[in-house]
């Protein structure tokens, strides 16, 4: 028997950080078992175990809520068919199946066991990538999340400068940007450029190989024309530990980021499909690495090309009902793939005469 056929068990396995809960129902909805595993090596190897028992594991289908993770991926290891479910199609599901309103771990596991059992001909086993697919999305991410992270801090500065020193938020056109770290480093409080000048402004910039088209004397007329800094120096002294403190944290993510910049370019270079997408126009390395992390190379999973604009969150979703009929944004989707998707269309218009 296959699994076009239908499973002979349905496993539901309620995801928790340090246990995980776990439910087997037969066909029949009848329960087989159920027990919590810890989410440890050992924890893995005694659900391996338990399960291993039912018979062949791809007639025993596995869902979770979580797309991937190590215990996924240890199920997927062992052969069985996973399907990924959302955690709000469960949350619908128990409010009509469980009418008291109970919830529990292990009665979520039943749930779940039960939303794949009577539902499994509506869901899709997910596929597991190759390593060199999940080395770029392992990169991609954790730079996605950096970028974050330096949007956030540079923000913090931001702040901070609006409340002790306009003028150094206001002199170079990113906060980010070495020559804007070097100068905060150098120059952190209003006090500490009192002394500025037009020369020594225009040393500073020739030293740290400022590309910007402003002159020295522009650049010292946006600092001097913004509201005064602090002056009281137990203030003066705050806003300097704390400055440098938040010049550090961006320093670091920028470098963070570079490495991971250098790490993309040799992981999609290095995958079998990187060309592909790397001839996307005007898609770059960083955007072309995180369209192929998202998109994966499991590309049987996408029986249309249809499936994969849903699930980058690029297809409008329609309400019909009566006379009533509305198109609205599509929420439910892989938010970094949308977010890949229309910042290669955002590029790509640029190499197009007529966009």
């Amino acid at each position: 028997m296959s699994l076009e056929d239908g499973p002979l068990f349905f496993v539901g396995i309620d995801w928790a950080a340090t246990a995980h809960a776990v439910c087997v129902l037969e066909r029949t909805g009848r329960k087989v078992a159920a027990f919590t595993i810890e989410h440890t090596a050992a924890g893995f190897a005694r659900l391996a175990a338990r399960l291993d028992k039912l018979g062949d594991t791809e007639l025993t289908a596995v869902a979770i809520e979580r797309p991937d993770g190590r215990l996924v991926d240890a199920l997927l290891e062992a052969g069985h068919p996973v399907m990924p479910v959302k955690p709000n199609a469960i949350k619908t599901w128990r409010e009509a199946e469980v009418l008291s309103g109970a919830k529990s771990d292990p009665g979520d596991a039943h749930v779940i066991a039960d939303y794949l059992r009577v539902r499994i001909h509506r869901l899709r086993p997910a596929v597991p990538y190759s390593g060199s697919t999940k080395a770029v999305r392992a990169v991609t991410r954790t730079r996605g999340d950096l970028v974050d992270a330096r949007v956030a801090a540079v923000n913090q500065l931001a702040a901070l400068l609006d409340a002790h020193w306009p003028g150094a938020k206001v002199i170079f056109a990113s906060l980010s940007s070495a020559i804007a770290l070097a100068f905060l480093t150098k120059y952190p409080t209003a006090a500490s450029a009192a002394s500025l000048t037009e020369k020594r402004l225009a040393a500073f910039c020739a030293k740290q190989g400022y590309s910007g088209k402003k002159p020295a004397a522009v650049l010292l007329a946006r600092l001097r024309s913004a509201p005064a800094g602090t002056t009281d120096p137990d203030l003066s002294e705050g806003a300097r530990v704390a400055v440098l403190a938040q010049v550090g944290v961006i320093t670091a993510l920028n470098t963070a980021i570079k490495d991971l910049d250098r790490a993309i370019a040799e992981k999609i270079d290095a995958h079998p499909d990187g060309e592909i997408f790397r001839s996307f126009p005007r898609a770059g390395t960083v955007n072309a690495a995180q369209i192929l992390a998202e998109w994966g190379d499991a590309r049987e999973a996408f029986g249309h090309p249809d499936a994969i604009a849903a699930l980058a969150g690029i297809t409008p979703v329609t309400k019909a009902s009566g006379k009533q009929r509305g198109v609205s944004f599509r929420w439910a989707c892989n938010k970094r793939l949308r977010q890949a998707i229309t910042t290669f269309a955002d590029n790509s218009r640029h190499a197009s005469p007529w966009a």
